[in-house]
């Protein structure tokens, strides 16, 4: 029998990006997008919003020169709005040819923050889109806050569906803005606007408020769906979109009439690799991808293991680039660096490659040895390195912790080419590290942020002499932003971050 084939896209750069305290840095973002169409082989990919930054531009300038030379430029796709066209500029200064057009798919969204009627809202939308069709722009368009409007406006869904499908576009995104629907309604709603335009094609797009996600992504695709939206990691605003991995893992499992592109085998090290970026960890029992859910602790569980498997299912850990562990606990009975990324995936130019490379070189003679664990985040490290043009050095700085004594710090720092020194005392070495440079920073009149989260970690699955990431919040006057620092001893660590927020501020 034929298998229906539905789209997958991926939001994780685009919607993805929206989870709290996460920013892709360019390199990031084109690495990844290379990833998810290359290697995770995904259909579509949303990689931005209009109209957000200088750096959200320069981005999607880079994806869309690789992705023209590739011929998958059609495969990605730009957040627009209703703007007067102003996206539109925005899109072809970053040479994407696919909008998802943002409009509204609630009465209460349009009424309350409009303050439009439908039909005004209507002529704005076919203004845009007859503006993209004569640029050559291709047109997809979101209905926000659709499921809402299913449930208490159902009559101008429809209202809005019978205009919009008069309309030169290529695809509805129907979004479970709030992640309020049940599965129920997920198929309700989605058999009868399928039924009722069977020459449209419809995405759904859903997100996880109640853990849903995956069950709504399941009655998606069993009332007809043509496209599912994901992002790895179920990266998103709140409690985030629908997981990648999870979804893929079931719709191949649980509806064989269905198929997809995803290669199942790569979502284990796309995920981790995105985990690094981000410095979100992924959930040691989160289904599909977390270190625990391949690992057998019980005796009893490894003893049916080779007693005829009894304890397997058809989550085998191998169709997704794992192997089956067992732990030994209470209740239990470097290799070529190229070939290390390749395991990854990944694949970087010379330039990256040597600075990879040198900075394993360093970081082995702190320690003894590199694992394949460690290099996400050596990779992260030395590609977010590049994000901002250094003016501030740590130049040099002794710690000093002695029995009865306060810890102090002698710290000296080069600012635009000028040296400045200062000693302090604090509660730890890194606090008097810390009062040293806000003496100096006082002394010359400018800001020093709040430090308002501080978070230490190992590569999951390294060992005892792995390398340590600090990951440091601060608030500058109101603009929270992180900063990463990587070494194998700790307050060098946070001291590496440290310098890092230095230069951003």
């Amino acid at each position: 029998m034929k298998k229906r084939q539905i789209e997958i896209m991926d939001t994780t750069l685009r919607d993805g990006e929206q989870t709290s305290g996460v920013s892709f840095s360019v390199s990031e973002k084109l690495t990844l997008a290379k990833l998810l169409l290359d290697e995770l082989k995904v259909d579509r990919i949303e990689i931005a919003s209009a109209r957000v930054s200088e750096g959200e531009l320069k981005a999607v300038q880079e994806i869309t020169e690789w992705a023209a030379e590739q011929s998958y430029l059609d495969r990605v796709e730009i957040l627009t709005f209703v703007d007067g066209g102003v996206s539109l500029k925005w899109m072809k200064k970053a040479g994407a040819k696919v909008q998802n057009l943002l409009t509204k798919g609630s009465l209460n969204h349009l009424t309350h923050q409009l303050k439009k009627t439908p039909e005004q809202h209507f002529k704005d939308i076919a203004q845009t889109l007859d503006l993209a069709k004569k640029q050559g722009i291709k047109s997809n368009v979101y209905l926000e806050d659709w499921s809402n409007g299913m449930r208490n406006s159902k009559e101008y869904v429809f209202q809005y569906l019978d205009f919009l499908t008069k309309q030169p576009i290529e695809r509805i995104l129907l979004p479970d803005t709030l992640g309020i629907l049940t599965y129920t309604e997920t198929f309700g709603f989605l058999s009868e606007i399928i039924q009722r335009y069977p020459n449209s094609h419809f995405d759904f797009h859903g997100h996880n408020d109640y853990d849903l996600g995956v069950a709504n992504v399941m009655e998606a695709v069993k009332a007809g769906c043509h496209g599912i939206h994901l992002t790895v990691n179920g990266m998103g605003e709140r409690a985030g979109n629908a997981p990648m991995a999870s979804a893929v893992a079931v719709i191949n499992d649980f509806l064989p009439e269905v198929g997809i592109s995803v290669n199942e085998s790569s979502l284990h090290k796309v995920s981790k690799l995105v985990s690094a970026f981000t410095g979100f960890g992924i959930p040691a029992n989160k289904p599909i991808l977390g270190d625990n859910v391949f690992t057998q602790t019980a005796g009893v569980h490894a003893d049916g293991d080779s007693k005829r498997n009894l304890y397997f299912n058809d989550l085998l850990p191998e169709r997704f680039g794992r192997k089956r562990k067992y732990a030994l606990g209470k209740t239990s009975g470097k290799a070529n660096i190229q070939k290390n990324l390749q395991e990854l995936g990944l694949t970087l130019n010379d330039e990256e490659l040597k600075k990879v490379t040198q900075r394993i070189i360093e970081l082995g003679d702190k320690k003894e040895r590199v694992t394949k664990d460690d290099l996400p985040y050596i990779i992260s490290d030395v590609l977010n390195s590049g994000d901002y043009q250094q003016k501030v050095f740590v130049k040099s700085y002794v710690l000093t912790h002695s029995k009865g004594l306060k810890p102090s710090t002698t710290v000296a720092v080069e600012i635009d080419g000028e040296r400045y020194e200062a000693n302090a005392q604090g509660d730890g070495q890194y606090d008097a590290f810390m009062n040293a440079l806000r003496k100096i920073y006082k002394s010359k009149k400018k800001d020093f942020p709040l430090l308002t989260d501080y978070a230490v970690r190992i590569p999951p699955g390294s060992h005892s002499d792995a390398l340590c990431e600090t990951i440091i919040s601060w608030d500058n006057n109101g603009q929270e932003f992180v900063t990463r620092g990587l070494d194998s001893d700790q307050t060098v660590s946070a001291i590496k971050a440290t310098e890092k927020m230095l230069n951003i501020i």
